[in-house]
């Protein structure tokens, strides 16, 4: 039993520390204060306004070699950046389209997968246990890239073009991120 609660617990601690304070509305993209948003689907994609705001911020988090991966050493190419949780089942479920689109587009684009609040070993068991082919990164609890993101659920979904701008940031999983990703590739 004690086992147990403290299972909750560390799930409830993981929840409240990832989840953001605010929410958006679905239509209009505007953020209001009142409920935060954690494991959310279906989801909305969201397009930054035209202007230097948009470029993406770079960071430097290990991948699962331990060694540094920076943001900006992928440019050239899309990067699709995976804000994901072990405990987060809306992304668990994404995970099988995001194998078929990764392999269908293979060499036009790169996912980043970027942690959020997993043990380390428990990130590491996820990514295997999932057979997850892309790019991995842990994020550190000193990180700040989920702040720079603004991330307000899971998951979350930035697109980032080769010229290292935000195309797209879509919250939640959802076949319309799909529908984009034929869109842009073909």
């Amino acid at each position: 039993m004690k086992k147990y609660l403290l299972s909750i617990m560390m799930a409830v601690v993981a929840l409240s520390s990832c989840a953001g304070n605010s929410s958006r509305s679905e239509e209009s993209g505007v953020r209001s204060e009142n409920t935060p948003a954690t494991d959310i689907s279906p989801s909305s994609l969201l397009t930054p306004p035209s202007s230097k705001e948009n470029e993406a911020p770079d960071f430097t988090l290990n991948d699962l070699n331990g060694k540094p991966l920076t943001l900006s050493s992928l440019r050239g190419k899309y990067v699709i950046l995976d804000f994901w949780g072990s405990w987060c089942g809306w992304c668990i479920k994404g995970f099988p389209r995001m194998k078929e689109y990764y392999q269908k587009y293979a060499g036009k684009f790169e996912i980043l997968g970027i942690d959020c609040n997993d043990p380390e070993a428990k990130w590491r068991a996820a990514v295997e246990k999932y057979e997850l082919p892309w790019l991995h990164v842990y994020n550190t609890r000193d990180s700040k890239v989920l702040e720079q993101y603004e991330i307000q659920g899971f998951p979350t979904k930035i697109i980032v073009g080769p010229d290292g701008k935000i195309v797209k940031t879509i919250i939640g999983e959802d076949p319309a991120f799909y529908t984009y990703l034929d869109e842009l590739f073909k």
